[in-house]
């Protein structure tokens, strides 16, 4: 028996409505590639316009401690199990957290995201990170997200009263394959952390990485999972193979999959802020834009041990495909001519050529024998 047709704008209604898309039709956008990417990803649109408009939020990250971590996740340069040439150091001062969360808000960025690596927080460190989002919230005023490992509930209520915004704390991938990842901590003391926050009322982060070896199920699981949470802003991250770490590369991941995926998120979980997370511009490459189809939000200026586009190039790009900021004045615009790049290559362009004044045409010098037009040889004729 032949299988309908696909019907992605079908998908798109469904979700408007509050239907949620069989696993059947959630499989075949993943591996149905008589499917057009880009009618998904215009379906997508559809649903991450009627919630969210044109608008992007920014996200940028502050790896406030690096390295150090006793955990042994597979796929992070930041595991005791990884022989990544991190430079590690221990957590900054309160001033320099402070500082660039002033810096940020300056620069457009919706919610400043602080992650410090290790197992998770203690009486000390909950009662170190309280005191700093009291600092954020009274002397920055910008929205925060704080990801530290797993947390109590008790430390979740102190992160709450003290300002915090959103806790993140990552699925990553489904509960089955957990154990290929990591064996430092379980799947459920991941639940246990986002139930936590959510308890405490605290709004929740919390996505997954794919390209780390996962099926298709398994991506759907998460999606599935996150949906029954009700976990309002999911980062899809997408595996930067690192030199050093356990997991490096499984092939898995091409722009078109990528795209794919942000699709099925957004079709699972319509309402949900879906953001671009790390490994965006070495994965999407040159379908960046098209991923702001299905997403909403994306990180600037870098992961944690990985570096990223910087803003300026990151904003050009969201208005370049017609989005705009969210939360956040536009950036000062260039000129066209600034806009204007031309290819370095000596050969092309002298590189001891420099900018030139803007060219205004001057009127011609009249002659004996030119008309008040300008022409010559008698005049063009309207001038006599």
């Amino acid at each position: 028996m032949n299988q309908t047709a696909a019907n992605p704008f079908a998908w798109a209604d469904a979700a408007l409505k509050g239907e949620v898309l069989s696993k059947d039709d959630a499989r075949r956008l993943l591996a149905d590639e008589s499917i057009d990417v880009a009618e998904l990803a215009a379906a997508a649109g559809k649903v991450r316009r009627h919630y969210f408009g044109k608008k992007v939020k920014v996200h940028q990250i502050n790896n406030v401690q690096n390295g150090l971590c006793p955990e042994d996740c597979g796929y992070c340069g930041q595991a005791k199990s990884s022989d990544a040439p991190v430079n590690k150091y221990p957590m900054k001062s309160e001033d320099e957290i402070i500082e660039d969360a002033k810096k940020a808000k300056e620069q457009g960025v919706f919610r400043y995201c602080m992650v410090s690596s290790g197992r998770g927080l203690n009486d000390k460190k909950a009662d170190d990170w309280s005191r700093i989002l009291g600092r954020l919230r009274d002397e920055v005023g910008i929205r925060t997200c704080l990801s530290v490992g797993l947390v109590s509930y008790e430390q979740a209520c102190k992160l709450k009263e003290a300002g915090l915004d959103r806790l993140n704390h990552n699925l990553n991938t489904s509960e089955q394959h957990t154990p290929n990842i990591v064996s430092s901590h379980t799947y459920q003391d991941r639940v246990d952390t986002i139930q936590n926050a959510q308890k405490a009322g605290l709004d929740n982060c919390s996505g997954m990485i794919c390209g780390m070896g996962e099926s298709d199920d398994d991506i759907l699981e998460v999606a599935y999972r996150l949906r029954d949470m009700k976990v309002p802003s999911i980062p899809i991250n997408f595996l930067i193979p690192i030199e050093g770490n356990r997991l490096y590369d499984f092939g898995q991941l091409s722009p078109e999959r990528c795209v794919r995926i942000l699709c099925l998120f957004r079709f699972i979980n319509p309402s949900a802020e879906v953001r671009v997370g790390g490994g965006r511009e070495g994965h999407l490459r040159t379908l960046q834009t098209l991923a702001l189809w299905p997403a909403n939000s994306l990180f600037v200026e870098g992961y944690l041990v990985t570096r990223g586009d910087a803003k300026s190039k990151v904003y050009r790009m969201i208005e370049d495909a017609g989005f705009e900021l969210d939360g956040a004045p536009a950036p000062v615009d260039a000129s066209p001519a600034d806009k204007f790049q031309i290819d370095e290559d000596p050969n092309i362009l002298h590189p001891k050529a420099g900018k030139r004044e803007a060219w205004t045409p001057k009127a011609p010098e009249p002659t004996a024998m030119s008309g008040s037009c300008g022409s010559t040889g008698g005049g063009c004729g309207s001038c006599h």
